[in-house]
């Protein structure tokens, strides 16, 4: 009789099953769509949240606020809505806020300046603490350009530069070029620093405004 052993374990275990050429045809198809599905996400996605991202980034960087009180006041007064936005910025990056000489608002508007508009455009019932409010600062500070640019016969630069430094400095600095038989020019005849950078700003506020927000200004 043999004494040979029997062994229990079925034949080939221990031994990995190769899958089958289909099963690995179906495992590369698998991994090549998810590979495609990557791809493809890789060039959708930042190109769907673009102009998003694109947005987010411009208000930050050149804000807009009260696009609606902009454009009445622009109608109203017969001005470029991209300039009234253009002398928000350059004053208060559409913030509300009291400068250390005591201008309050959007439009950074002096209380001796408020008072003088509040006179003559009828506000009888003008208090200092209407500046706070975003349509009365920018009514008042949109009479205040109109005023400026019909002073001094539709000029941007000497509106800009007035609105800055004052219309009495202004008005000399106007009247010494004009005794000279020379055309205004913000570097010869604007003679604070501060204020020939103000200009400056806010006509390359303005431009920008013009450009990246044409709809909401309704230009």
């Amino acid at each position: 009789m043999s004494t040979r052993s029997v062994s229990t374990r079925p034949r080939g275990a221990g031994r990995p099953r190769r899958p089958s050429a289909a099963a690995r045809r179906r495992v590369v198809r698998r991994r090549l769509l998810l590979l495609a599905a990557v791809a493809l996400a890789a060039v959708a996605i930042p190109a769907l949240i673009a102009p998003f991202a694109d947005r987010a980034v411009q208000e930050v960087t050149l804000p807009l606020r009260h696009d609606d009180i902009i454009r009445q006041q622009a109608a109203d007064k017969h001005l470029d809505p991209s300039l009234i936005a253009a002398v928000i910025y350059t004053e208060s990056r559409f913030r509300d806020q009291t400068s250390h000489a005591g201008a309050k608002g959007l439009m950074q508007i002096l209380p001796s300046t408020a008072d003088y508009i509040a006179r003559k455009s009828g506000g009888t019932a003008f208090e200092q603490g209407d500046l706070a409010t975003p349509q009365i600062n920018i009514a008042y500070g949109s009479w205040y350009l109109r005023y400026l640019l019909d002073h001094y016969h539709g000029s941007v630069v000497l509106t800009l530069a007035a609105y800055n430094a004052g219309e009495g400095k202004v008005d000399q600095w106007w009247q010494a070029a004009v005794a000279r038989g020379e055309p205004f020019r913000v570097a010869s005849h604007i003679p604070f620093p501060e204020t020939r950078t103000y200009v400056g700003r806010v006509l390359d506020a303005r431009a920008r405004y013009r450009r990246e927000y044409r709809e909401e200004l309704g230009l």
